[in-house]
């Protein structure tokens, strides 16, 4: 049985698979999830990003709302599981390389994460029971094509 710090680190590589799949990152990330799975193996690598690409084209595959929802949370729980299996079989000396290398792949996947910036000027506005009445300006920048 796996400790809690590790079921996390498996947590967050599952998602760290489904957020990068379709982002410029998703070849460096999908091969070093490849590589972790694959334990040096040329075959088993192989595989692994066969199951990678399958992961990505589900992702793309789902439509909006509920169904893509739903297609995400089956693809983080189905690595989160795959990773756990494979920490719980690793000797502890292994284990620990091989969570370094995950919380390596959780952070190039949080870097892709598009930053949002959200700035409300209501400098000539009048508030009247939670209600905004007058004019202001609003800007609102995403930063996806960054």
């Amino acid at each position: 049985m796996l400790v809690e710090g590790l079921v996390a680190v498996a947590a967050a590589g599952g998602g760290a698979i489904v957020q990068a799949a379709g982002t410029d990152a998703w070849n460096g990330i999908r091969g070093g999830f490849a590589r972790i799975f694959g334990r040096g193996e040329a075959g088993r690598e192989q595989a692994e990003l066969e199951r990678l690409d399958q992961t990505q084209a589900a992702l793309e595959a789902a439509q909006e709302g509920d169904e893509a929802e739903r297609v995400q949370i089956a693809q983080v729980s189905r690595w989160q599981t795959r990773l756990e299996a494979l920490l719980e079989e690793l000797p502890e000396a292994e284990q620990r390389q091989v969570v370094a290398e995950l919380q390596t792949l959780v952070a190039q996947a949080e870097a892709t994460k598009p930053n949002e910036t959200v700035h409300n000027d209501f400098s000539r506005a009048t508030f009247t029971n939670s209600q905004v009445l007058g004019s202001g300006s609003m800007t609102v920048t995403n930063n996806y094509d960054k």
